[in-house]
């Protein structure tokens, strides 16, 4: 990685099949581990897993109720960190009036060949 200040464009937003947008803070080769997640009031994410990549979610706003792997599901917010293995199913559901923004921190990084929707399969 080299010395470089990357500003956010927010119009390189993408909403994904996984009901959420997506803005790709720092997501290529030079610095790959980084994206941001947009999750709409009222909407929950998709029963998924990241097949071999390992995340990690740091809640920026809002308040969501996040289910991973057998866990209860439990109420996230400002600050709070969810730490989710490599292939575990998991989804995030935004229980606030204000989208739910949360920093996705994925090892290795993010791959769409690695996503699996396991909506159907729960």
């Amino acid at each position: 990685m080299n010395e470089e200040i990357r500003h956010m464009n927010i119009t390189a937003e993408f909403f994904t099949d996984e009901r959420c947008h997506i803005t790709e803070l720092s997501n290529f080769e030079a610095d790959p581990d980084v994206s941001s997640a947009r999750v709409e009031p009222g909407v929950s994410t998709r029963w998924h897993r990241v097949n071999g990549t390992a995340e990690r979610n740091v809640i920026l706003e809002g308040m969501g109720l996040v289910e991973v792997g057998d866990m209860p599901p439990q109420e996230v917010s400002h600050g709070d960190v969810v730490l989710i293995p490599p292939s575990c199913r998991q989804r995030i559901t935004n229980i606030g009036k204000e989208d739910l923004i949360f920093l996705a921190i994925c090892s290795p990084r993010f791959r769409q060949e690695a996503y699996e929707n396991i909506d159907i399969k729960i």
